[in-house]
Order: C-alpha cells, then sequence, then structure tokens
C-alpha cells in the first residue's frame, strides 16, 4: 500500500493539478511538434520564393538574359575575326606595295627607266626625297620629281605603262608645255612610292637625291 501510494505521489508531480493539467502537457507537446512540422515545410518547400508562376516567369527572364550574353559573345566573336582578317588583310597590303627602304631608291628607278624606254620618251633629271607617313610606325613616302621629253603618244604610252607597273607608283601631280621647236613635249611629274623602314620609325625628312636620266646609275 506504501508503494502505491508513493507511485501516486509520483505522478501527481509530473501531472500537477491532476487530469486536467495532463492535458494541457499533451497540448502542448502537440503544439511543439507541430510548429516544428511547420518549420520543417516551410524550409523544405520554401513558399516565400513566389508561386509556380512567379517561378515560371524568374526561368522565362533567366533564359532571356542568357541568349542575349550568347549572342552578344557571337557578335563579339565576329567582330574578333573581321580585325584579325583586316590585319591580315593589310599586313599582305604593306607586304606586296611597300618597298623595302634599302632596295626603295634602285627598285624605283631602275621602273622608271624601264618604262620611259619601252615607251620611247626620254628621262631627264629628277629628285626624290622620303618623308614620314603621320601616324604610323615605320612607313613612309618616297616623293619622285621627274622630267621626260617626248613626243604626245609617246608621253601618253609612258603613262599608260606607268598605270599598270607592278609597282604601286602613284602619279600625284603632272605639267606638261610644249618645246619652242618641234612637236615634243616637256613634262614634269611627281609620283609617290609607299616605303616600310627597317628597323625603326620613318624619319622626318632624307635629304634629296637625283634621278638619273635613262641609261645612267642613280648618285647617291
Amino acid at each position: 500500500m506504501a508503494r502505491a501510494a508513493d507511485l501516486k505521489r509520483r505522478l501527481g508531480r509530473l501531472a500537477p493539478g491532476g487530469r486536467g493539467d495532463g492535458l494541457a502537457w499533451a497540448r502542448l507537446v502537440l503544439g511543439a511538434l507541430l510548429v516544428a512540422d511547420l518549420a520543417a515545410a516551410l524550409v523544405i518547400f520554401k513558399p516565400w520564393g513566389g508561386s509556380a508562376q512567379d517561378l515560371f516567369r524568374q526561368r522565362e527572364a533567366l533564359s532571356r538574359d542568357v541568349a542575349r550574353r550568347r549572342e552578344a559573345v557571337l557578335k563579339l566573336r565576329g567582330v574578333v575575326s573581321k580585325i584579325e582578317t583586316a590585319r591580315r588583310d593589310a599586313d599582305r597590303f604593306v607586304a606586296a606595295y611597300f618597298l623595302e627602304r634599302r632596295t626603295v631608291s634602285s627598285t624605283v628607278l631602275a621602273e622608271l627607266d624601264r618604262l620611259a624606254k619601252e615607251a620611247g620618251v626620254r628621262q631627264k633629271e629628277g629628285s626624290y626625297l622620303f618623308e614620314p607617313v603621320e601616324g604610323s610606325d615605320g612607313l613612309s613616302i618616297m616623293t619622285i620629281n621627274a622630267a621626260y621629253e617626248g613626243a604626245y603618244a609617246e608621253l601618253r604610252r609612258f603613262l599608260n605603262l606607268l598605270d599598270r607597273s607592278p609597282r604601286l607608283l602613284i602619279l600625284s601631280d603632272l605639267q606638261a608645255a610644249p618645246q619652242t621647236s618641234g612637236a615634243a613635249l616637256n613634262v614634269i611629274m611627281k609620283l609617290n612610292a609607299l616605303v616600310r623602314e627597317q628597323g625603326g620609325a620613318a624619319p622626318a625628312l632624307r635629304s634629296s637625291a637625283a634621278v638619273a636620266p635613262a641609261g645612267e646609275a642613280a648618285r647617291p
């Protein structure tokens, strides 16, 4: 009997106030479990991220942004490809039409001498000089002032041959005057040739030198 009474007292301590207090404790425990379940559901399902429709709209917006960025990357690749192509074309143009500084004088003068002989005109004294191309690295222009004598048909043929020359000789000025006697003409022309310097930028100005008549070597 004493043991039963002691057990009853202990149960009374666990559930003070009798049966009603025990139900209150049970409700409190169930409420705590419900709160825990709700917290777990919030963590798993994240309803604050919006509804399924909101998430769909966000996904569509991200997809459009990715597409725009991909298109921008493709455009940049196209621009880079065009720049590389232009650089290669420019290098080929320079290699083909810009003469080397160390050989340009002899090359150009020899070409003019050949064309004059083929056209039948007589080459007179002249001069040439070099000027840098502003803003370039190692490029310059050779300006040739040359005088010729011949008939109209011969000079016309000379200009035609000059236009079809494999050397890029640019005619920038031409002055013609008839001689006092005969049908011959005196012609003074200014020609330009493109030059690439060796080992550095072009100098500000090169001293001029005479253009030799046909059949003679140019003076240094």
